[in-house]
């Protein structure tokens, strides 16, 4: 297959491409800002390079990974997030439904409030924050084009390899729980979340991409791992791991006062995704402490 990643040089693009490479595709990773030889510069924002690009490419499958998926950056810059999150996956249905290509949108469990998980796919959205309000509405925008063939998954809090441990919310806890010096840290233990690592996203889009044409793909997909943290809890994993004191942690199990408003527990329900990949692996995902310890032995 002839496979376009947007966003590849993100902490989850570059999983996917990677993984559509491994797997024997022919994949364009493009990227706006971190642009590399391997990887196309290319501002999605104009529409007609866009086009251009996409046309001379023919991609059977595009997985569209770039967003602004910080909400505090979200809420200090709205139009800018609509922007990407909004109006480019708008504008990618609309190629999809041209040029033909299946267009697979990566979403987010903040699309809900939190406050009655698990959420089927079907469940209704109600986001509490900008940046699930502008994923909601690419979702409807990438939905909304008729005759094009778009899927929305939906992921939850990313983790995985990574150039700096800040490109993701989880690999930032590794500097929080090294961090020795005497500094404290009062860390989350009120919201619930299911880390997932990039990796077995990347994999599972390999495999639906292949599955056959009698399964017939949902237009809405759920993925996730099905193991609760907390941010706090994560910490005493990752300090078990490391072999270092955690005191320096606090736990704070009080709602948020300040801030972005997050939801606090965005649980994705997962049982019909792994119905539809019954027999082609099913969900098939790591366990956090269990790839995270081998992953660390590896770097030391």
């Amino acid at each position: 297959m002839r496979v376009i990643i947007t966003g590849a040089s993100g902490v989850l693009g570059s999983a996917v491409y990677a993984a559509f490479r491994s797997a024997g595709h022919t994949a364009l990773g493009l990227a706006r800002s971190r642009s590399t030889d391997e990887l196309k510069k290319l501002d999605l924002l104009d529409a007609s390079a866009t086009e251009t690009l996409f046309s001379d490419f023919k991609p059977d499958w595009v997985i569209h990974c770039a967003a602004e998926r910080r909400p505090d950056v979200a809420e200090r810059d709205p139009e800018a997030t609509r922007k990407i999150n909004v109006s480019v996956p708008d504008s990618l249905a609309k190629l999809s439904k041209s040029l033909k290509f299946k267009l697979v949108y990566i979403s987010t469990d903040y699309v809900f409030d939190g406050t009655s998980p698990p959420y089927t796919p079907s469940a209704a959205t109600n986001p509490v924050n900008l940046y699930g309000q502008t994923k909601r509405d690419g979702e409807l925008a990438v939905l909304g084009v008729p005759g094009a063939k778009s899927i929305v998954l939906r992921v939850p809090v990313l983790y995985g390899p990574a150039p700096k441990n800040s490109d993701s919310a989880v690999n930032i806890l590794l500097d929080v729980v090294a961090d020795q010096s005497g500094k404290t840290y009062k860390m989350d233990h009120y919201a619930t979340r299911y880390p997932t690592n990039v990796l077995d996203i990347a994999d599972f889009l390999v495999r639906l991409s292949g599955l056959p044409g009698s399964r017939v793909i949902p237009p809405i997909v759920h993925y996730s791992a099905e193991e609760p943290f907390t941010k706090y809890e994560m910490c005493l994993v990752f300090a078990r791991i490391l072999g270092v004191p955690h005191g320096h942690i606090i736990a704070d199990s009080e709602p948020p006062k300040d801030g972005t408003l997050r939801p606090q527990n965005t649980q994705l329900y997962v049982h019909e995704t792994e119905d539809l990949m019954e027999g082609f692996g099913g969900l098939g995902w790591n366990p956090f402490e269990e790839w995270w310890t081998g992953y660390l032995n590896k770097k030391q």
